[in-house]
């Protein structure tokens, strides 16, 4: 990832899969910068390369662990409420990944 391109991201949306996670990155303005898969081995590495910015993703089992590890990193990870739906297509998954950045750029989203 390009620098400039590092430092513009003020929101990152995760949908957190088996062995992918998807990933979409917001600049201040809440337009989309960065949409791409990585790989659970990639996730904290390119992390710990990003100035500090707001997170967040879809509780469960495995978002508690890696929230905590963001968190170490200088991030400010959060946690949504689980929705109860099944992904039907990739394209939801990034859909729900661009919601959950877009839900972090609202002021009634940022204080959940």
């Amino acid at each position: 990832m390009a620098e400039a391109l590092k430092n513009s991201i003020a929101f990152v949306g995760i949908d957190i899969g088996k062995n992918s996670f998807h990933v979409v990155g917001l600049d201040g303005r809440g337009a989309i910068v960065v949409r791409q898969k990585w790989s659970r081995g990639q996730v904290e590495a390119r992390f710990a390369n990003m100035p500090p910015c707001l997170i967040g993703m879809e509780a469960c089992v495995g978002a508690h662990h890696l929230s905590r590890g963001l968190q170490k990193l200088g991030h400010d990870a959060r946690l949504a409420q689980a929705q109860l739906e099944v992904a039907e297509a990739s394209l939801k998954i990034v859909s729900d990944c661009s919601k959950m950045a877009d839900a972090l750029t609202c002021p009634a989203g940022a204080d959940r």
